[in-house]
C-alpha cells in the first residue's frame, strides 16, 4: 500500500491555504492543485510498503513522537521549487516549527531506512505543497502572482499547535488521491 507520514493541518489553516490557491489560480497556469482537504506537511514519503513492514513503521512513528515535544508551527511564506521563475512545485513554507519538523523527519528517515525503505535523495525541506505545474502554460503569469504573494503571510497569523504525527494510506484514483489514517502518535506535552 502507498503510505506517507505527515503533520495534519487544522481546518482553519487548510481554509486559508485554499483561499491562497484561489488567488494563485487567477494566473490560469496549468497546475494540478492539491485538494484543500488533503493539504499537509509531509515528514516522510514511504511509497509502496508491504503489510509486514507496517508494524515496524508504526513502532518507529511512536518512537519519533516520544522524542519530540508538541510545538507551534507558523506558515510564513509562499514559494516554488526549484525557483519561482521555473516553478514545478508551489508551496508555503514555515518559519516557526522548522527545526522541530526537521528533527522528526531526520529521526524517521534514519530509523525507516533500517526497514529497507531508502532515504530521500534530497535534503528535507519543511514545506506544504499546494500544487504541481503540468506544463509551461501561463507560467509567466504564475511567476507574477507568486512574486506578488511572496510576503502574503507575514502579517497574518497562520500559527497552530502540532500535537501529533500521522501515518497515512494514500489511494490513487482518477479523481485524485484519498487519504486514510493508519496510525497517529501524540507528541510529548510539557
Amino acid at each position: 500500500m502507498r503510505t506517507f507520514i505527515a503533520i495534519e493541518l487544522p481546518q482553519e489553516i487548510k481554509a486559508a491555504l485554499a483561499k491562497l490557491q484561489e488567488e494563485l489560480k487567477q494566473s490560469a497556469a496549468d497546475v494540478k492543485w492539491v485538494a484543500p482537504e488533503n493539504i499537509h506537511l509531509t515528514l516522510k514519503f514511504l511509497g509502496e510498503v508491504d503489510e509486514e513492514k507496517l508494524e515496524g513503521i508504526k513502532t518507529i512513528l511512536d518512537s519519533a513522537a516520544a522524542t519530540a515535544n508538541a510545538f507551534q508551527m507558523r506558515i510564513s511564506s509562499v514559494g516554488a521549487f526549484p525557483t519561482i521563475n521555473s516553478a514545478r512545485v508551489i508551496w508555503v513554507g514555515i518559519d516557526q516549527g522548522e527545526a522541530e519538523t526537521k528533527k522528526i523527519a531526520t529521526f524517521l528517515e534514519e530509523k525507516i531506512e533500517k526497514l529497507g525503505i531508502p532515504k530521500e535523495d534530497r535534503t528535507f525541506s519543511s514545506h506544504i505543497t499546494l500544487g504541481r505545474t503540468r506544463s509551461s502554460l501561463n507560467r509567466q503569469k504564475l511567476v507574477e502572482v507568486l512574486n506578488n504573494l511572496a510576503g502574503e503571510f507575514k502579517d497574518e497569523s497562520l500559527e497552530f499547535l502540532v500535537g501529533k504525527i500521522t501515518l497515512f494510506k494514500s489511494s490513487l484514483s482518477p479523481h485524485g488521491p484519498t487519504y486514510a489514517v493508519l496510525k497517529q502518535a501524540d507528541l510529548k506535552t510539557t
